[in-house]
């Protein structure tokens, strides 16, 4: 009964509210199943006096439950995606659901002879003849079967297959090699199936110096430069010695990986693995077996929520020396007589270029500094500049000056965050690896638990490593956002500083709670306590994170780019559809939201007079700043 109430509550209140942004749906995600629950979480460092039943009594299991991947109450922490997305699956589904798979050097061997053997047996030829086919055609066995059963004669030409390989002459007494031009007995010479004989000093000659050059090796062909036979593995296996069999097996395996439109290498350094991707099932981001992830589509580091080519244009100018240009032309002017830049940064206007120029002159005028004295103002100014000023003889310079240090300034804001996400990201990866092999051992002695029960507290950094990832490459979506778009830059701001928020709650908890019970001398009493708290701050970071994402791929559509400057957006919880009582105090489920500020509506809901923020009907005092309903 109670549950149906507050869905009436919730459709009487979002009948009755009217915003210029066309972002209901958008903003009715980030929530939780209680009006409370993401708020706490997040705040619960600060707040832990007045809402301590949070994460114990009969909140409890639901925080437990919250850890999991797959349970169905994780989904109902937010609402966003079922709210957003047409098709409404569950985060949890998404998120358990890989659209990759990771090949190890032997899988790819395997899949390699696999290819190999359907080919020569379909085509009734020998292996090293189907090795070459594939190689041709980027190892794809459908484009060999159409090519060859549509055209043989034009494949074999192109591939240098002959169909009736020629043999050695074995009635002759002796024969001239093709490259020494030495006489041997007839029946020691060597050709590719071709009527090209040569002797094996040569052929081994030959094979190694083009193994040695790279993987051109794989298209080998007939020494002699008028014939295209192509040489076989098999000639490899017979000639070159065995540092040289090596590696063009090497070469034959890469090229699998390399030639195929839907395998890739990891570019994590030392790693050997292979990922497989699965076109057309979501987004690029993949995740190694070595742990490295990475964009399958532009291999760069994963740089969800940003696109491929958002990032190939930060990257670009992260390392350009635009950025260079630029703060030259903010901080320094150029020398009147030989025009090297010189910065000032401190002292008076008398300026002295270095040697050999060693121009004296004005910093503010640039005129020679001989004309200068007493009657244009002394050492700290210059009468001269400023009649020129109001003449408006500098307003071009000034102009382009102030475009170039606003520009810098920008740059600077964004990626000073971006690298700092960076450094905090690698700090924390380092700390994941410390808890996972030293510290997780430790805890598990001091609080007498198997280490199985303290995989909430790996899964906790492994989340902060990923959020710090995802919050990194924010800034660079926050840099590319059209300055002209005030609306859906200051939502996004506000989102960004929302997950800001959180994360820093769930790394304050996980870093500095988390000693406490590590050097503990005995088991903690209130470590349970600590398990919910640390499983509800992972549970609920991580779908406002999944939920962040979503929104920035999609562009935040849904706010109206031409909405007036002097709309405001407000922080505002609105009410969802269930509601708890489960031995603590009841709370109404809620979704983190900004939304234009409403007044009370027929449903009662009140926006705080001094924040903003709308409370449910039921609140006596404001849930953002405690201040009393009036």
């Amino acid at each position: 009964m109670g549950d149906d109430m507050a869905v009436r509550e919730e459709q009487n209140f979002q009948q009755n509210c009217t915003f210029s942004i066309r972002i209901r749906h958008l903003f009715s995600a980030f929530g939780m199943d209680s009006d409370d629950d993401m708020h706490d979480a997040i705040e619960v460092g600060s707040m832990e006096d007045e809402d301590e039943d949070y994460f114990s009594g009969g909140e409890e299991e639901d925080a437990m439950e919250g850890r999991g991947h797959d349970d169905e109450d994780d989904t109902g922490d937010y609402e966003f995606i079922a709210n957003y997305y047409d098709d409404g699956d569950d985060v949890v589904s998404s998120r358990s659901q890989k659209n990759y798979c990771i090949l190890k050097e032997e899988d790819i061997r395997q899949r390699q002879e696999e290819d190999i053997t359907k080919v020569y047996t379909v085509l009734s030829i020998s292996r090293h003849a189907a090795c070459i086919l594939l190689r041709r055609y980027n190892w794809s066995v459908n484009n060999v079967h159409e090519e060859w059963f549509a055209d043989e004669d034009r494949v074999r030409k192109a591939v240098g297959l002959l169909e009736n390989p020629i043999s050695k002459p074995l009635n002759r007494m002796e024969a001239t090699c093709g490259i020494c031009f030495e006489c041997y007995p007839g029946g020691s010479l060597q050709s590719a199936s071709c009527p090209h004989l040569f002797c094996s000093s040569c052929w081994k000659a030959y094979i190694s110096t083009s193994v040695n050059d790279g993987p051109g090796c794989l298209m080998l062909r007939c020494p002699d430069p008028s014939c295209g036979a192509a040489v076989g593995q098999d000639m490899i296996n017979k000639f070159a010695p065995n540092e040289d069999k090596l590696k063009y097996n090497r070469y034959l395996l890469r090229s699998y990986v390399e030639d195929s439109r839907k395998i890739k290498w990891c570019p994590a350094p030392g790693c050997d693995s292979a990922v497989e991707y699965f076109v057309g099932s979501g987004n690029y981001d993949v995740t190694c077996s070595c742990s490295y992830s990475f964009c399958w589509n532009c291999t760069e580091e994963a740089h969800r929520p940003v696109d491929c080519n958002t990032v190939e244009k930060w990257i670009l100018k992260n390392s350009a020396e635009s950025e260079n240009m630029n703060w030259i032309l903010a901080n320094s002017k150029p020398c009147p007589k030989c025009k090297r830049p010189i910065e000032k940064n401190q002292g008076c206007m008398h300026m002295t270029c270095t040697p050999p120029c060693k121009f004296e002159f004005c910093w503010l005028c640039l005129g020679a500094w001989t004309d200068h004295g007493e009657r244009t103002g002394g050492f700290y100014a210059c009468n001269r500049y400023e009649a020129a000023k109001q003449e408006g003889v500098y307003d071009e310079t000034e102009r382009r000056r102030e475009m170039a240090k606003n520009s810098l300034e920008r740059y600077t804001h964004y990626y000073e965050r971006w690298a700092s996400n960076q450094t905090s990201r690698q700090k924390a990866l380092a700390d994941l690896n410390e808890m996972q092999n030293i510290h997780l051992e430790k805890l598990s002695e001091r609080q007498c638990q198997p280490e199985s029960q303290l995989k909430f507290v790996v899964e906790a950094w492994q989340q902060i490593v990923e959020c710090r990832r995802v919050l990194k490459w924010t800034y660079a979506y926050g840099y590319y956002l059209p300055e002209h778009e005030q609306t859906r830059k200051q939502f996004f701001e506000y989102l960004q500083g929302e997950a800001e928020a959180g994360l820093e709650r769930l790394h304050q908890c996980a870093e500095k709670e988390l000693r406490i019970h590590l050097h503990a001398d005995c088991p903690s009493k209130d470590f349970d306590d600590f398990r919910t708290k640390l499983a509800g701050l992972t549970s609920v970071t991580c779908n406002y994170f999944e939920n962040l994402v979503r929104a920035l791929e999609n562009g935040l559509s849904d706010v109206d780019p031409q909405a007036t400057s002097s709309n405001k957006l407000n922080p505002k919880i609105t009410v969802g559809n269930s509601s708890k009582s489960k031995g603590g105090k009841g709370k109404g489920s809620s979704s983190l939201s900004t939304r234009f500020r409403s007044t009370d509506d027929s449903a009662g809901n009140w926006a705080c007079d001094r924040c903003t923020y709308v409370n449910v009907r039921s609140a006596t005092a404001c849930h953002m700043c405690r201040r009393s309903r009036p």
